[in-house]
């Protein structure tokens, strides 16, 4: 868990509000398309891309290339624009920095394992396994942030 180590306060609760919603995505996805560290990588990625670019002025939204990738931005999107309503730039960047870190966190924990691999996610889902504690999900989370 290094790769969340200097992370500010901002920054530390939408990791836990992305790693929780990763962790109940999978949950649900599981039957149908298992999710993998790839997708949440690519996913991530195409978040990131767009918080930076909107962060220059330009509203453009970055597409990841696989479909398990697309419907986990797709989910996510939503989650992300109601805990940002408030937060302006500083949200974008902290957004960006929280999914590039994501991205680097699986790309360097699934190295050298076999296509496919959820050592990312199995991870998350060992930590975040407890339920959600309602002022992290809830409406005072928007309000923090």
């Amino acid at each position: 868990m290094e790769f969340v180590r200097d992370f500010n306060e901002r920054q530390s609760q939408l990791f836990v509000l992305i790693a929780r919603f990763l962790v109940r995505e999978r949950a649900d996805a599981a039957a149908l398309a298992p999710l993998i560290d790839e997708d949440v990588a690519h996913a991530m990625s195409a978040l990131a891309s767009t918080y930076e670019t909107s962060m220059r002025g330009v509203i453009y939204e970055h597409r990841p290339a696989s479909l398990p990738a697309q419907r986990l931005v797709a989910a996510l999107t939503p989650l992300l624009a109601e805990a940002g309503a408030r937060g302006g730039t500083a949200f974008e960047r902290d957004a960006a920095v929280v999914m590039r870190r994501l991205e680097q966190a699986a790309a360097d924990i699934s190295a050298g394992e076999p296509a496919g691999s959820h050592e990312l996610l199995d991870l998350l889902a060992r930590i975040f396994s407890k339920p959600p504690e309602p002022d992290i999900l809830g409406g005072s989370y928007g309000q923090a942030l």
